[in-house]
């Protein structure tokens, strides 16, 4: 049987940007298609991103998402071919507090960044979005693509309109998508080139990490009481250079086996709060300072991801799916780049 004949991609043969490509999953992301040989122009306010976290190679871009016609500007200019969307705001509890605030940024960059991509003849996206838009009484078993969608934070909510408009867009044929629903992102690059640098971050991981290392007194354990087996929350922790692979997966099999599809982006395993900080010591020898405090508003009880169609599919291989290999990456990464360090510096730090 003869083997059928595939055109080349031309989006493949395009620069990709990505935006918020200066923060902790974009910044992978960028230095993830750089090792695969893309072109890359990364677009971010610095708002929260660090220029020093932008890789050598890629193009830089300072550029509000709201602003659609400078976006548009860009996009011609470094003939675009396609858009890894991570640019947000994403803490769970400051959209609670703040849910016009998410609304503006999360919601406007997206309608911004889809019209310039409209007028600038851009026709590929992978967006980033979360776990957080399933329903919360889907939490505890392993939680699939086709689960039902109903934000208990803002933050979902955004991200669960930013789909439903990406989806829309794709209806009229302008662009094609693909939507990856990450889980707890957590680890650094194996090669020491980026990590978790946000000092205001408040990922689990990270947060032990920091305190490891003495850059914080203590870590704080939000809940106690959650109907879990030791009473802390649960959470499928994804490795980042993990992710940053199913992007680069996602981008490459768009015009097939990933287009205008939704994937989940997690082992299928969880750990809980008091099971990383039990991993967290054994690696150290040390014992962590810790404080309890009441659960937090917007978060679940347990949240597992059932990653298996993205594996059937696209043939996502995770190579660090061990909660051992993430806890070293990023306690390697914070040992050597100190949050207090970096504050304030906008080349590398030293």
């Amino acid at each position: 049987m003869p083997i059928p004949h595939l055109e080349p991609d031309p989006i493949l043969s395009r620069p990709v940007m990505v935006t918020g490509g200066a923060g902790y999953v974009g910044s992978h992301i960028a230095l993830a298609l750089l090792d695969a040989g893309h072109t890359v122009v990364v677009a971010d306010n610095l708002c929260t991103g660090l220029r020093w976290l932008v890789p050598d190679g890629a193009a830089f871009e300072q550029v509000d998402l709201r602003d659609g016609d400078a976006l548009e500007q860009i996009m011609r200019r470094h003939e675009v071919g396609a858009v890894i969307h991570c640019a947000a705001s994403t803490v769970v509890p400051d959209s609670v507090a703040d849910p016009l605030g998410y609304y503006g940024n999360n919601i406007g960059a997206t309608l911004s960044l889809l019209g310039a991509m409209a007028r600038a003849a851009v026709g590929r996206i992978i967006f980033s979005s979360t776990a957080a838009v399933y329903r919360a009484d889907t939490a505890g078993a392993p939680i699939a693509e086709d689960a039902p969608t109903d934000p208990l934070s803002p933050y979902g909510a955004t991200k669960l309109m930013a789909e439903r408009m990406i989806r829309d867009t794709a209806a009229t044929g302008i662009l094609d998508y693909t939507i990856l629903r990450y889980f707890n992102v957590a680890g650094a690059d194996p090669d020491g080139r980026a990590g978790q640098s946000t000092p205001a971050a408040t990922h689990l991981i990270k947060l032990a990490c920091e305190t490891a290392c003495g850059h914080r007194p203590s870590l704080t354990i939000y809940g106690t009481d959650w109907p879990t087996p030791d009473g802390t929350g649960v959470r499928d922790f994804v490795h980042v250079s993990d992710l940053a692979q199913a992007h680069i997966m996602a981008l490459q099999q768009g015009a097939g086996a990933a287009r205008n599809r939704i994937f989940n982006c997690g082992y299928g395993s969880g750990y809980s709060v008091r099971d990383v900080i039990k991993e967290l010591e054994t690696a150290t020898g040390s014992a962590l300072p810790i404080q309890t405090a009441p659960r937090r508003a917007g978060d679940l009880a347990q949240v597992v991801a059932d990653g298996r169609a993205l594996a059937d599919a696209l043939g996502w291989r995770p190579q660090y799916a061990d909660l051992s290999r993430i806890i070293a990456h990023s306690l390697a990464w914070e040992a050597s780049h100190s949050t207090t360090k970096r504050q304030g510096l906008t080349g590398h730090p030293n």
